[in-house]
């Protein structure tokens, strides 16, 4: 399917931050843009933003003056929809309320041609709710673009259940014509971003509220351990937790109380005392500007030991051994007798967690001196690691292997003894997720794992870290997790486990 031609003119509803950003991010791609907001003098306010950014990006050697004065010129503020009737495509950006956006859409109905297509850039509304009052709902489709627009890659294209295929296959050609990377996706809440998303921060909360470490210890496990660009507190307190909550609220709700998307209490207090992040200079953090930040725990230096044994196989984490060796670590091989593997460190046995609690584990596997690392991106390269140790577990055992580990260069940082420590449980909800999305027919494969790699940055998409895990892995993990908490949350999808029945990947 063909792109919209650069002839066809595009109407923005809505001038603020979110129709803004989309309007300059069509008029650089070449089209005419209208520009239309119902508050006096909105539409010009929002034309001097764009003006604004353009002559940032030129300051910056990012964009030519010639080329920024010509975006510009593309822009054209207008009173009412009626001065846009030319559009031959209309994109609603405004408040997120359904009966607001279904009058802008009447009104656009009766306004622009016939074969006009119009698109919302709802993050939650559903498409076809949208459509339903419209006598040609079959050209209503999702355009959903993330914030700010000109520099985030990602766009949903959400299709509701009138949406007439060719209109969702053009908007996805124009979307990568504007320099996009375009999703399909089926409108259910949230679509992919916002339903696949939620773990992220709802593990983290979990794990908050059992006592396991402080936010900043939990943000940089995450951070730089796994790559994640922000930890999930201090995203939560640039999103807004008043915002981030809502969402949250809203998806819950659309999936009739699956507790799998529950809020956190943790998180109502901060809204209930207004505590919303940096707007409001207080939420997990403070933004004074006199606040210090909150440094994430890091174990004190230990002697180590110069040698330790690979029982097995340590699977994702075989990198780790290397980096040991590398740090003048003698390191001996044994083979393992099923099951994972993990290295014996004097009277250590150091494993990767797989969702139980190390407590509940070395008695199960008759370990007292156990000790859980937690997943990393890249056991060659992470800077941090976290451990959790079992009650059981003797100091001077625990203190061995801090020290071991610290001759390889890493940031060793101990957390309580929570099943599933952080980062694991974290992805492995998060596959979990996605791939009930993926079965569910939300979006496939490739377009899930696109989305949350260009919507939230993630270092790599959930499914494909299911991949590199390998999904019987990843299901025994959930149903630890599930069995250890007793809740349905955990239940591992029927996608996952077919996988781990059939031995395929979700990108064959």
């Amino acid at each position: 399917m063909a792109p919209l031609s650069l002839d066809v003119k595009v109407l923005v509803v809505g001038a603020g931050a979110m129709g803004s950003g989309i309007a300059q991010v069509a008029a650089r791609a070449g089209h005419h843009v209208y520009l239309y907001d119902a508050r006096v003098d909105a539409a010009a306010a929002g034309r001097a933003a764009i003006e604004r950014d353009l002559a940032a990006l030129v300051a910056k050697g990012r964009l030519g003056e010639r080329e920024a004065q010509a975006t510009l010129a593309r822009v054209e503020a207008v009173a009412t929809l009626g001065a846009a009737r030319e559009a031959g495509v209309a994109i609603e950006a405004v408040v997120e309320q359904l009966e607001v956006k279904q009058s802008i859409f009447l009104e656009l109905e009766a306004q622009l041609a016939p074969t006009a297509i119009l698109a919302s850039n709802t993050s939650s509304l559903s498409i076809t709710a949208l459509g339903a009052p419209l006598a040609r709902p079959t050209r209503l489709a999702g355009l959903h673009f993330f914030n700010p627009a000109p520099r985030m890659a990602l766009v949903e294209v959400v299709s509701g259940l009138a949406t007439d295929a060719a209109v969702a296959e053009r908007l996805h050609a124009t979307a990568r014509n504007w320099g996009k990377i375009p999703v399909h996706a089926r409108s259910t809440p949230g679509f992919i971003v916002n339903r696949v998303a939620r773990p992220y921060y709802a593990e983290a909360l979990r794990v908050l509220a059992e006592g396991a470490a402080r936010p900043a210890t939990l943000d940089a496990i995450l951070r730089e351990g796994c790559g994640f660009p922000m930890g999930p507190f201090e995203l939560m307190d640039f999103i807004g937790h008043d915002v981030n909550f809502a969402v949250t609220r809203s998806v819950f709700d659309a999936y009739f109380g699956d507790r799998r998307f529950a809020p956190s209490l943790i998180q109502q207090e901060l809204v209930a005392a207004g505590r919303l992040g940096r707007k409001s200079g207080q939420g997990f953090y403070s933004y004074a500007a006199d606040a210090p930040r909150p440094a994430p725990q890091l174990e004190a230096a230990q002697a180590g030991e110069a040698a330790l044994t690979v029982v097995g196989d340590l699977g994702v984490a075989v990198p780790l051994i290397g980096r040991l060796e590398a740090a003048g670590v003698a390191v001996r091989r044994e083979p393992g007798q099923g099951g994972g593997g993990w290295l014996q460190i004097g009277a250590a046995r150091l494993a990767l967690a797989d969702g139980r609690p190390a407590t509940r584990r070395a008695v199960e596997e008759g370990c007292p001196n156990l000790v859980l690392f937690d997943l990393c991106l890249d056991y060659a390269t992470t800077p941090r690691i976290a451990l959790a140790h079992a009650d059981s577990c003797g100091r001077g055992a625990y203190r061995a292997v801090v020290g071991t580990l610290q001759r390889a260069g890493l940031l060793v940082t101990g957390i309580d003894d929570v099943a599933g420590m952080l980062a694991l449980r974290t992805v492995a909800m998060l596959a979990n997720e996605a791939a009930d999305a993926q079965l569910q027919g939300v979006a496939s494969a490739a377009d899930i794992d696109a989305a949350m790699r260009h919507g939230t940055n993630y270092p790599r998409g959930p499914l494909a870290w299911a991949d590199q895990l390998g999904a019987a892995f990843v299901a025994r993990v959930l149903g630890h997790l599930k069995e250890h908490y007793g809740e349905e949350c955990y239940r591992v999808s029927p996608l996952l486990q077919r996988k781990t029945w059939n031995g395929e990947t979700f990108h064959e």
